[in-house]
């Protein structure tokens, strides 16, 4: 596991409580703009940062991360302006993944994109459509770089399947905590803590909770059994809501706070 990332679990485990995983596409709605919410995102108490990097087909996503997505490949967002963001943003201190369909990665070169990522200091990468078996050359690159991968298990993921999964991941695994696409909800699935429990049969990575959080009490809830909590829609949607730049800062600010309490009982 990457020492930057192991320490943010590490650290949240000795503070006996559940590390805060925030996500933005990058670029959204602009390059400086998007540093500056992502810095406000690591100032106001999120652990790590997932940078998405916008896909013109994201097929797994909600509306409000499609729109920023849209938004931010109309600003001129590329893989070389994704990496560029993330390391302006782990110079300010953010641990930083980033998050991926695999297309992306493919065409900008495998070895090249791992390459890329470590010198611009990322940590990681979440790629949510490849699958273990298809791995091969993305496993050899990331280890090559020191940098980890992070595959994801849903509900429906048999015992089997997430042992190959758990098996193929050196950061931590990603859970979904139901099926569908992306987006805040009312409550967090009720599949959540069982599907975190048959993971730990299989491995002794950190596991986070991710679809659906959006509120201090949901990740105050989340955290009670997973080590990690995952917060992208909830991001999204405060900043689409916002009248201007300013607006949007604060209700970023705001939202990481709330979470920030969440993950550490006190929602």
């Amino acid at each position: 596991m990457n020492p930057r990332l192991a320490a943010v679990f590490e650290t949240a485990a000795a503070e006996d409580r559940a590390a805060l995983i925030g996500y933005l596409p990058a670029g959204f709605p602009d390059h400086t703009s998007s540093i500056e919410l992502f810095n406000a995102m690591t100032d106001a108490g999120v652990d790590a940062i997932e940078v998405g990097l916008p896909y013109s087909d994201p097929l797994m996503d909600g509306p409000a991360i499609q729109e920023a997505v849209s938004i931010a490949l109309k600003s001129g967002t590329t893989t070389d302006v994704v990496l560029d963001i993330l390391e302006q943003i782990s110079a300010h201190g953010a641990t930083a993944l980033v998050m991926s369909y695999w297309n992306p990665i493919e065409r900008y070169g495998v070895l090249r994109f791992a390459e890329r990522l470590a010198s611009a200091h990322g940590v990681g990468v979440i790629t949510p459509d490849l699958t273990p078996e298809e791995a091969g050359p993305w496993s050899a690159a990331t280890d090559a770089f020191g940098i980890d991968r992070v595959f994801l298990v849903a509900p429906s993921s048999t015992q089997v399947r997430i042992k190959t999964v758990t098996t193929a991941t050196s950061g931590f695994v990603y859970a979904a905590s139901t099926m569908g696409v992306t987006g805040a909800r009312g409550q967090v699935s009720s599949a959540a803590p069982q599907l975190v429990a048959r993971v730990r049969e299989s491995t002794r990575l950190p596991i986070a909770v991710g679809l659906g959080v959006s509120t201090g009490a949901q990740a105050k809830d989340v955290a009670q059994y997973a080590d990690g909590v995952i917060v992208g829609s909830a991001f999204v949607n405060a900043i689409l809501q916002a009248t201007d730049h300013s607006a949007a800062l604060r209700a970023v600010t705001q939202l990481a706070t709330e979470l920030s309490a969440g993950v550490r009982g006190e929602a």
